[in-house]
Protein backbone atom coordinates (compact mmCIF):
# COMPACT_ATOMS: atom_id res chain seq x y z
CA UNK A 1 0.00 0.00 0.00
CA UNK A 2 1.44 3.48 -1.07
CA UNK A 3 1.76 6.47 1.70
CA UNK A 4 -0.99 8.15 0.14
CA UNK A 5 -3.34 5.18 0.02
CA UNK A 6 -1.89 4.33 3.51
CA UNK A 7 -3.03 7.92 4.21
CA UNK A 8 -6.35 7.99 3.12
CA UNK A 9 -7.17 4.36 4.66
CA UNK A 10 -6.09 6.43 8.13
CA UNK A 11 -8.14 9.18 7.21
CA UNK A 12 -11.13 6.90 6.61
CA UNK A 13 -10.61 5.07 10.15
CA UNK A 14 -10.68 7.99 11.71
CA UNK A 15 -13.64 9.94 10.02
CA UNK A 16 -15.95 6.22 10.95
CA UNK A 17 -13.96 5.54 14.50
CA UNK A 18 -15.41 9.69 14.84
CA UNK A 19 -19.39 8.71 13.05
CA UNK A 20 -19.33 5.55 15.29
CA UNK A 21 -19.09 7.95 18.34
CA UNK A 22 -21.17 10.18 17.01
CA UNK A 23 -24.14 8.02 16.53
CA UNK A 24 -24.09 6.10 20.20
CA UNK A 25 -23.67 9.58 21.76
CA UNK A 26 -26.93 11.04 19.70
CA UNK A 27 -28.71 7.14 20.99
CA UNK A 28 -27.83 7.41 24.62
CA UNK A 29 -29.42 11.46 23.97
CA UNK A 30 -32.17 9.76 23.24
CA UNK A 31 -32.54 6.90 25.19
CA UNK A 32 -32.08 9.31 28.21
CA UNK A 33 -35.47 11.15 27.02
CA UNK A 34 -37.33 8.39 26.74
CA UNK A 35 -36.15 6.39 30.12
CA UNK A 36 -35.05 9.76 32.35
CA UNK A 37 -35.25 7.32 35.39
CA UNK A 38 -33.16 4.46 33.83
CA UNK A 39 -29.62 3.59 34.49
CA UNK A 40 -28.55 3.78 31.11
CA UNK A 41 -25.23 1.66 31.97
CA UNK A 42 -26.82 -1.18 30.50
CA UNK A 43 -26.96 0.56 27.11
CA UNK A 44 -23.06 1.64 27.06
CA UNK A 45 -22.45 -1.74 28.08
CA UNK A 46 -24.51 -3.48 24.98
CA UNK A 47 -23.08 -0.98 22.69
CA UNK A 48 -19.33 -1.62 23.65
CA UNK A 49 -20.43 -5.50 23.31
CA UNK A 50 -21.30 -4.65 19.79
CA UNK A 51 -18.42 -2.81 19.02
CA UNK A 52 -16.27 -5.69 20.07
CA UNK A 53 -18.87 -8.56 18.67
CA UNK A 54 -18.53 -6.39 14.90
CA UNK A 55 -14.26 -5.42 15.23
CA UNK A 56 -12.87 -5.94 11.33
CA UNK A 57 -16.84 -6.40 9.68
CA UNK A 58 -17.60 -3.53 7.20
CA UNK A 59 -20.89 -3.10 4.94
CA UNK A 60 -21.19 -3.18 1.60
CA UNK A 61 -20.02 0.69 1.64
CA UNK A 62 -17.05 0.24 3.52
CA UNK A 63 -18.68 1.35 6.44
CA UNK A 64 -17.88 -0.39 9.76
CA UNK A 65 -20.55 -3.13 10.46
CA UNK A 66 -21.71 -1.61 13.86
CA UNK A 67 -22.66 1.42 11.82
CA UNK A 68 -25.44 -0.51 10.75
CA UNK A 69 -26.82 -2.02 14.80
CA UNK A 70 -26.41 1.84 15.88
CA UNK A 71 -28.80 3.26 13.18
CA UNK A 72 -31.06 0.11 13.60
CA UNK A 73 -31.31 1.34 17.07
CA UNK A 74 -31.96 5.03 16.30
CA UNK A 75 -34.87 4.14 14.52
CA UNK A 76 -36.28 1.88 17.32
CA UNK A 77 -35.68 5.03 19.54
CA UNK A 78 -37.55 7.44 16.97
CA UNK A 79 -40.22 5.11 17.76
CA UNK A 80 -40.38 5.29 21.29
CA UNK A 81 -39.38 2.14 22.05
CA UNK A 82 -38.12 0.45 25.31
CA UNK A 83 -34.67 -0.35 26.41
CA UNK A 84 -35.25 -3.70 25.92
CA UNK A 85 -35.88 -3.42 22.17
CA UNK A 86 -32.99 -0.60 21.57
CA UNK A 87 -30.75 -2.75 23.13
CA UNK A 88 -31.38 -5.77 20.68
CA UNK A 89 -31.62 -3.61 17.86
CA UNK A 90 -27.54 -2.89 18.79
CA UNK A 91 -26.93 -6.19 19.36
CA UNK A 92 -29.57 -7.87 16.82
CA UNK A 93 -26.53 -9.74 14.11
CA UNK A 94 -24.18 -10.36 16.94
CA UNK A 95 -25.61 -13.93 17.21
CA UNK A 96 -26.13 -14.40 13.25
CA UNK A 97 -22.76 -12.87 12.13
CA UNK A 98 -20.19 -12.81 15.08
CA UNK A 99 -20.69 -16.22 16.33
CA UNK A 100 -22.13 -14.69 20.13
CA UNK A 101 -24.52 -17.07 21.85
CA UNK A 102 -27.94 -16.65 23.44
CA UNK A 103 -26.45 -17.82 26.55
CA UNK A 104 -23.83 -15.07 26.85
CA UNK A 105 -26.37 -12.60 25.92
CA UNK A 106 -29.11 -14.34 28.51
CA UNK A 107 -25.98 -13.56 31.14
CA UNK A 108 -24.76 -10.11 30.21
CA UNK A 109 -28.20 -8.28 29.54
CA UNK A 110 -30.77 -10.58 31.06
CA UNK A 111 -33.68 -12.91 29.53
CA UNK A 112 -35.67 -10.48 27.77
CA UNK A 113 -32.74 -8.80 25.45
CA UNK A 114 -31.41 -12.90 24.43
CA UNK A 115 -34.72 -13.35 24.10
CA UNK A 116 -35.59 -10.97 21.82
CA UNK A 117 -32.26 -10.98 19.74
CA UNK A 118 -32.53 -14.96 19.32
CA UNK A 119 -36.12 -14.10 18.11
CA UNK A 120 -34.80 -12.04 15.39
CA UNK A 121 -32.09 -14.36 14.48
CA UNK A 122 -34.83 -16.64 13.58
CA UNK A 123 -36.42 -14.26 11.53
CA UNK A 124 -33.24 -13.64 10.00
CA UNK A 125 -32.50 -17.13 8.76
CA UNK A 126 -36.05 -17.38 6.33
CA UNK A 127 -35.66 -16.67 3.29
CA UNK A 128 -38.58 -16.74 0.36
CA UNK A 129 -37.61 -16.48 -2.96
CA UNK A 130 -40.57 -17.47 -4.77
CA UNK A 131 -43.01 -14.94 -5.46
CA UNK A 132 -45.84 -17.30 -4.33
CA UNK A 133 -44.18 -17.84 -1.07
CA UNK A 134 -43.45 -14.15 -0.51
CA UNK A 135 -47.07 -13.47 -0.94
CA UNK A 136 -49.14 -16.43 1.20
CA UNK A 137 -50.94 -15.36 3.75
CA UNK A 138 -49.92 -18.01 5.40
CA UNK A 139 -46.05 -16.87 5.69
CA UNK A 140 -47.02 -13.70 7.30
CA UNK A 141 -49.10 -15.90 9.97
CA UNK A 142 -46.00 -18.05 10.37
CA UNK A 143 -43.47 -15.12 10.95
CA UNK A 144 -46.15 -13.97 13.84
CA UNK A 145 -46.44 -17.25 15.04
CA UNK A 146 -42.85 -17.79 15.04
CA UNK A 147 -42.61 -15.01 17.87
CA UNK A 148 -44.10 -14.44 21.55
CA UNK A 149 -43.15 -10.56 21.74
CA UNK A 150 -43.83 -8.35 19.63
CA UNK A 151 -41.18 -6.33 20.02
CA UNK A 152 -39.54 -9.06 17.77
CA UNK A 153 -40.92 -8.00 14.65
CA UNK A 154 -40.31 -4.49 15.24
CA UNK A 155 -36.83 -4.42 15.42
CA UNK A 156 -36.59 -6.92 12.58
CA UNK A 157 -38.67 -4.54 10.57
CA UNK A 158 -36.13 -1.88 11.81
CA UNK A 159 -33.36 -4.11 10.19
CA UNK A 160 -35.59 -4.21 6.85
CA UNK A 161 -35.63 -0.26 6.79
CA UNK A 162 -32.21 0.48 7.82
CA UNK A 163 -31.02 -1.87 5.06
CA UNK A 164 -33.43 -0.45 2.36
CA UNK A 165 -32.11 3.13 2.80
CA UNK A 166 -28.49 1.67 2.25
CA UNK A 167 -29.43 -0.93 -0.57
CA UNK A 168 -27.89 1.31 -3.33
CA UNK A 169 -24.23 -0.33 -2.21
CA UNK A 170 -25.67 -3.84 -3.18
CA UNK A 171 -25.26 -5.31 -6.45
CA UNK A 172 -28.73 -4.48 -8.76
CA UNK A 173 -29.87 -8.26 -8.86
CA UNK A 174 -30.23 -8.48 -5.01
CA UNK A 175 -31.32 -4.52 -4.47
CA UNK A 176 -34.56 -6.12 -6.95
CA UNK A 177 -35.05 -9.27 -4.85
CA UNK A 178 -34.92 -7.44 -1.67
CA UNK A 179 -36.81 -4.94 -2.39
CA UNK A 180 -39.85 -6.96 -3.91
CA UNK A 181 -39.57 -9.22 -0.79
CA UNK A 182 -40.06 -6.09 0.91
CA UNK A 183 -43.30 -5.18 -0.65
CA UNK A 184 -44.32 -8.81 -0.47
CA UNK A 185 -43.59 -9.57 3.32
CA UNK A 186 -42.38 -6.50 5.28
CA UNK A 187 -44.71 -3.43 4.14
CA UNK A 188 -47.29 -5.46 4.57
CA UNK A 189 -46.46 -6.80 8.40
CA UNK A 190 -46.06 -3.20 8.78
CA UNK A 191 -49.33 -2.10 7.59
CA UNK A 192 -50.71 -4.89 9.83
CA UNK A 193 -49.49 -3.65 12.67
CA UNK A 194 -50.57 0.00 12.04
CA UNK A 195 -47.26 1.22 11.21
CA UNK A 196 -48.27 3.65 8.16
CA UNK A 197 -45.30 5.88 8.35
CA UNK A 198 -42.94 2.94 8.29
CA UNK A 199 -44.76 0.87 5.58
CA UNK A 200 -44.57 3.69 3.76
CA UNK A 201 -40.89 4.44 3.43
CA UNK A 202 -40.59 0.64 3.45
CA UNK A 203 -42.53 0.76 -0.12
CA UNK A 204 -41.35 3.76 -1.41
CA UNK A 205 -37.75 2.58 -1.23
CA UNK A 206 -38.67 -0.80 -2.73
CA UNK A 207 -40.62 1.13 -5.55
CA UNK A 208 -37.22 3.61 -6.15
CA UNK A 209 -35.36 -0.35 -6.61
CA UNK A 210 -38.48 -1.98 -8.82
CA UNK A 211 -39.71 0.60 -10.90
CA UNK A 212 -36.91 3.09 -10.96
CA UNK A 213 -38.11 5.72 -13.99
CA UNK A 214 -41.98 5.72 -12.72
CA UNK A 215 -40.40 6.81 -9.23
CA UNK A 216 -38.03 9.47 -10.71
CA UNK A 217 -41.20 10.31 -12.95
CA UNK A 218 -43.41 10.31 -9.81
CA UNK A 219 -40.77 12.18 -7.65
CA UNK A 220 -40.43 14.85 -10.00
CA UNK A 221 -44.16 16.03 -9.91
CA UNK A 222 -44.46 15.36 -6.03
CA UNK A 223 -41.72 18.00 -5.80
CA UNK A 224 -42.90 20.33 -8.10
CA UNK A 225 -46.10 20.55 -6.43
CA UNK A 226 -44.46 20.21 -3.10
CA UNK A 227 -44.83 23.89 -1.85
CA UNK A 228 -48.75 24.37 -3.29
CA UNK A 229 -49.25 21.13 -1.44
CA UNK A 230 -48.18 21.81 1.93
CA UNK A 231 -49.26 25.22 1.51
CA UNK A 232 -53.11 23.71 0.35
CA UNK A 233 -52.55 21.28 3.74
CA UNK A 234 -51.93 23.71 6.34
CA UNK A 235 -55.05 25.89 5.08
CA UNK A 236 -57.15 23.22 5.47
CA UNK A 237 -55.83 21.97 8.85
CA UNK A 238 -56.20 25.18 10.61
CA UNK A 239 -59.60 25.48 9.13
CA UNK A 240 -60.81 22.22 11.13
CA UNK A 241 -58.66 22.89 13.73
CA UNK A 242 -60.59 26.36 14.12
CA UNK A 243 -64.26 24.09 13.63
CA UNK A 244 -63.02 21.52 16.00
CA UNK A 245 -62.22 24.47 18.94
CA UNK A 246 -65.48 26.01 18.31
CA UNK A 247 -67.14 22.75 18.93
CA UNK A 248 -64.79 22.01 22.21
CA UNK A 249 -63.48 18.92 20.59
CA UNK A 250 -59.48 18.06 21.48
CA UNK A 251 -58.29 16.39 18.79
CA UNK A 252 -54.43 17.06 16.88
CA UNK A 253 -54.42 17.03 12.92
CA UNK A 254 -51.65 15.76 10.93
CA UNK A 255 -51.77 15.78 7.46
CA UNK A 256 -49.24 14.36 4.68
CA UNK A 257 -48.58 14.89 0.95
CA UNK A 258 -49.33 11.06 -0.83
CA UNK A 259 -46.67 8.92 -1.05
CA UNK A 260 -44.52 8.06 -3.93
CA UNK A 261 -45.72 4.15 -4.17
CA UNK A 262 -49.07 5.02 -3.00
CA UNK A 263 -49.43 6.96 -6.06
CA UNK A 264 -48.21 4.64 -8.34
CA UNK A 265 -51.02 2.10 -7.32
CA UNK A 266 -53.48 4.72 -7.91
CA UNK A 267 -51.94 5.55 -11.29
CA UNK A 268 -52.06 1.53 -12.02
CA UNK A 269 -55.66 0.94 -10.87
CA UNK A 270 -57.35 3.91 -12.48
CA UNK A 271 -55.23 4.56 -15.66
CA UNK A 272 -54.62 7.94 -15.61
CA UNK A 273 -52.18 10.64 -15.14
CA UNK A 274 -49.51 11.92 -12.19
CA UNK A 275 -51.34 15.26 -13.08
CA UNK A 276 -54.78 13.78 -12.39
CA UNK A 277 -54.14 12.64 -8.86
CA UNK A 278 -55.35 14.52 -5.92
Amino acid sequence: MSSESTEAALGSTEEYSTLVERLYRELRAKARVLRPADDLSILDQAFEFAARAHEGQARASGEPYIVHPLNVAHILADMNSDLVSIMTGLLHDTVEDSGVSVEELQKRFGEDVAHCVNGVTKLSRLKFYSQEERQAESVRKMLFAMVDDIRVVIVKLADRLHNMRTLSALAPEKRRRISQETLDVDAPIAHRLGMGFLRGELEDLAFRYLEPEAYEEIMSAIESRRDENERFLARIKQTIETILRRENIPARIDGRVKRAYSIYQKLKRQRIGVDQVY
